[in-house]
């Protein structure tokens, strides 16, 4: 599986209430979704449970977003970049900038 925003990556979300704030992906889901550290939160209210000896209150929570609502941070560009493929001469493929065609995982 080879997606242009895989776990552990810094992005930038590019709309809606969190727009500009940066983030490393926690985790790709199913449908194109990411969850990313610290961006889209919300309030949850849990119920306490004593059998698994879980205390009751709120807690914040990241939710899913869509994947098109971030792109992987540039560092040399200092903004958020899109992202291509291509194949190496010894074959293998490998993501990198579109906007100045620097390498990512080489």
């Amino acid at each position: 599986m080879s997606s242009k925003i895989r776990k552990g990556d810094n992005v930038v979300v590019l709309s809606g209430r969190d727009k500009g704030r940066r983030g490393a992906v926690l985790k790709v889901l199913e449908g194109d979704q990411v969850i990313v550290e610290g961006v889209n939160k919300v309030k949850k209210h849990t119920r306490a449970n004593p059998q698994t000896n879980s205390p009751g209150g709120i807690i914040d929570k990241e939710m899913p977003m869509p994947v098109g609502k971030v792109a992987l941070w540039n560092p040399s560009a200092k903004k958020g970049d899109r992202v291509g493929f291509k194949t190496l001469a010894d074959g293998k493929k490998v993501r990198f900038f579109k906007s100045n065609g620097e390498m990512i995982d080489a």
